[in-house]
């Protein structure tokens, strides 16, 4: 059975593609989503996810960049980049708690990513997570 995070990893593999130039990538999602047996209110969850990254898709860089140290942003490893796109965008325009959008980044760059990046991304995320929460203050 389908989980949330099977609709976040569908979201981060279509950045991916994305990222890749592979334009069709949007099109394919709903066939990602159908193949991967993702229905129902996970499916919507995908979408939002998924539309809601790329409507903010500059703003998100931006936070990315201003959050990387003694590193470019155009080092940063495709993968690692989708995830921290989607976790910022999770962390700045849902209401889903921060630890569980952290959570679910670290987990998915464990299936996805290089060792060291597990560490990399909840760092840069639980500061975003504390800057949103002061902000909100």
């Amino acid at each position: 059975m389908a989980t949330i995070t099977h609709a976040r990893e569908a979201v981060i593999q279509t950045l991916y593609a994305l990222e890749q130039g592979n334009e069709d990538a949007v099109k394919q999602f709903h066939e990602l989503l159908k193949e991967r047996k993702i229905k129902g209110s996970k499916a919507e969850f995908a979408k939002k996810l998924l539309n809601g990254v790329l409507e903010h898709k500059n703003e998100i860089d931006e936070i990315i960049k201003e959050h990387l140290i003694d590193w470019s942003f155009d080092r940063l490893d495709k993968v690692d980049k989708q995830i921290l796109r989607l976790g910022i965008y999770e962390l700045k325009y849902t209401d889903t708690p921060f630890q569980i959008v952290i959570d679910e980044a670290v987990k998915i760059a464990k299936n996805f990513s290089e060792d060291k990046a597990k560490s990399f991304i909840n760092g840069i995320l639980d500061r975003v997570a504390k800057e949103i929460r002061e902000e909100n203050k």
